[in-house]
This record gives structure tokens, sequence and C-alpha cells, in this order.
């Protein structure tokens, strides 16, 4: 019979323990025992992105993620993307492009723009459009939100 473990990791920062299944989904922990609700669920299959989450500098669907595999981990969510008060460049450009929509989808769009530019500091469009193909936005065009990627290129 499968029991809670205890499990540490680090999120934004901060070391955590939790007590959990260890099949549960990362982003059930970070949602409800965390309360790290800025991650989302969109799809629950790892289709859309919503949930997108950085393990050990990687981006991940943390809906796919059990969380006995964080053990020891760095994670950072959308929560530990920004500098305190300060924005990141690419959250402030979101902002001002219009990037940011409903909500659903801009943590994960947020997170996957950043693993993005850390890999590719002066993406193409071309670029950006592959760069982030793994997060759907159901609202509108992505025009805005690429955009938003290109006017963070400029601000570096």
């Amino acid at each position: 019979m499968v029991e809670k473990v205890s499990l540490n990791f680090t999120v934004n920062g901060e070391t955590k323990t939790v007590h959990a299944w260890p099949m549960a989904r990362l982003l059930d922990v970070l949602r409800e025992e965390l309360q790290l609700t800025g991650t989302k669920e969109g799809c629950g299959e790892g289709e859309c992105g919503a949930c997108s989450v950085m393990i050990d500098g990687e981006l991940v669907n943390s809906c796919l993620i059990p969380v006995a595999q964080v053990a020891d981990a760095n994670i950072i969510t959308i929560e530990g993307v920004a500098d305190g008060e300060k924005l990141h460049a690419v959250q402030q450009a979101f902002i001002e492009c219009g990037g940011a929509q409903c909500g659903i989808c801009t943590p994960g769009m947020v997170l996957a723009a950043i693993s993005l530019l850390e890999r590719t500091p002066q993406p193409t469009e071309e670029d950006i459009r592959n760069g982030l193909a793994g997060n759907l936005c159901r609202c509108t065009g992505y025009m805005k939100i690429f955009d938003s990627v290109l006017k963070a290129v400029q601000a570096h």
C-alpha cells in the first residue's frame, strides 16, 4: 500500500517540505498545499502549457509531473519570477503590449518566454513562435504575446 511521503524541494528560492502522495501532481501540490495559485490548470493533459513551471531550469507541464519526481529539485513558478516589487522584463512587456489577457495562459506564456530568452537571448520571430508553441491561448491571437516577447528582448 502506498503512503504519503515527506519531500523536500525548493520553490522560488525557499526550501519547502510537503507531505503528499508520491504520484500527486506537482500542479496540485503547488496550488493546494503551497497556495501558489499562479500556476493554472488548463487541459490537465500537458497539451496547453497553462501549468508550466521550471524544474532545475527546464520548462515542464506541472500537471504531468508526480511530486515524487521533484525531491531536492529547484522549482520556479510565476510567483518567483519578479524580483520583489520589480517585475521581470517579460512580465513588464506583457503588460505594456497587452500580452496578458484572461490570466489562464499568461503565467505559462511568461515562463515559456523566459525559458526561451535564457536559451536564445536574441530570438527571431520564428524562434518565439517555436518557443511558445506548447502554450495555448484561447482568448485572442498570439500577436500581442509575440510582440511582448520582442519588447522584452529590446529591454535587455
